[in-house]
């Protein structure tokens, strides 16, 4: 059975293009144009991913975030005009998985649902054991290695790579990974993360990559690829 996707917006030419988009790529889609009717279609229809507008004319979609994420575990990806730093990562933190701004592109969009699905559950449910290429990342024993080669470490350099393992394909804001891995030290500061994930990107990282490992989603978090 093709995967369902509910597509909230309220403009009929977004709604448009985002239907004959995703039934082009095999989905079966179902709509809403405001927040009452995405969480009554979520309710009823069970799908598998939402695109959701911030934009809603009823209500904000911020804050219909938490309410479908109440109904159950679906893909939750923001497709909005706004491109505040703040909102996305209000967004992100209220349980939406990824976002896209609009104007988009629409093989981006697909790319980004398809690996907020392929990575959709809970986080228990996370792999433990991720390869990429020939990079591999074992949780469970706390080891890397790159080419087979053992790639050495520091403590707070795996805990930051382990939280974004765990969360694969999905950013993880400035916020939960200092909260996360700072989370007992005085002075928490952005400039501590930055300076591990520089050092991530080069103990990981061939030297001439196609695509950094780790993806930086400007002024919100990191990601790590999945492909």
């Amino acid at each position: 059975m093709p995967a369902t996707i509910l597509v909230v917006d309220d403009e009929p030419a977004i709604r448009r293009l985002l239907r004959n988009t995703l039934l082009r790529a095999g989905y079966a889609v179902v709509e809403a144009e405001d927040g009452r009717a995405a969480l009554h279609m979520a309710a009823a229809e069970r799908p598998d991913a939402i695109l959701l507008d911030l934009g809603l004319p009823d209500r904000d979609g911020l804050g219909v975030i938490p309410l479908l994420r109440k109904q159950g575990d679906a893909v939750i990806l923001i497709v909005s005009a706004r491109d505040a730093v703040d909102e996305k990562v209000t967004a992100l933190d209220l349980g939406a998985n990824d976002f896209v701004t609009k104007p988009f592109d629409t093989e981006e969009l697909l790319a980004r649902l398809r690996v907020a699905l392929r990575h959709r559950g809970p986080a228990e449910a996370a792999p433990q054991v991720v390869e990429r290429g020939d990079l591999r990342i074992d949780l469970d024993r706390r080891l890397v290695s790159r080419g087979g080669e053992p790639v050495h470490l520091t403590r707070k350099e795996h805990d930051v790579l382990a939280l974004l393992t765990r969360h694969i394909g999905r950013i993880v804001t400035h916020e939960k990974l200092l909260s996360a891995c700072w989370g007992g030290d005085d002075d928490p500061r952005i400039e501590y993360l930055r300076i591990v994930i520089r050092n991530l990107r080069q103990k990981l990282e061939a030297p001439d990559p196609v695509g950094s490992v780790i993806a930086n989603e400007l002024g919100v978090g990191y990601r790590l690829r999945s492909d």
